[in-house]
């Protein structure tokens, strides 16, 4: 696997992303006193809680997805659209957290990305094969 460095990088990044999300909603659970194994109870405690869960939803779809992408359609676009996920979900994150109604941009562009992470190689794949 020499020479994919980037992409591993950009892997990396998601999960370390997601990781930090999880500790967030560890301290949030302390904060608004919402005691395991509860996931409800505080409406401040619940939006951390659901931008953790949501982006443990989004990395199913990404992490396969962006490696699918790299490896068969554009290396370094692969690599560009797996950096804007992660901007994407600092952004999904922020919104949320301040109020659940600003989640909408963050979402919108994870799922734009997605879609292309996904949709893109199948296209190209299916061309190539016939």
């Amino acid at each position: 696997m020499e020479g994919l460095h980037e992409l591993s990088i950009v892997t990396l990044l998601a999960l370390l992303e997601y990781s930090i999300l999880g500790v967030m909603v560890g301290r949030a659970r302390q904060t608004y006193g919402v005691e395991a194994p509860a996931t409800s109870g505080n409406p401040d405690f619940e939006r951390y809680f659901r931008v953790h869960v949501n982006t443990l939803e989004a990395l199913i779809v990404f992490i396969p997805a962006v490696w699918i992408f790299s490896l068969t359609v554009n290396y370094h676009l692969g690599v560009a659209l797996g950096l804007l996920f992660v901007i994407a979900r600092i952004a999904y994150a922020a919104g949320y957290l301040s109020a659940a109604s600003k989640r909408a941009t963050g979402a919108i562009a994870t799922a734009l990305i997605n879609g292309i992470l996904v949709l893109v190689p199948l296209i190209w794949i299916v061309i190539k094969a016939l």
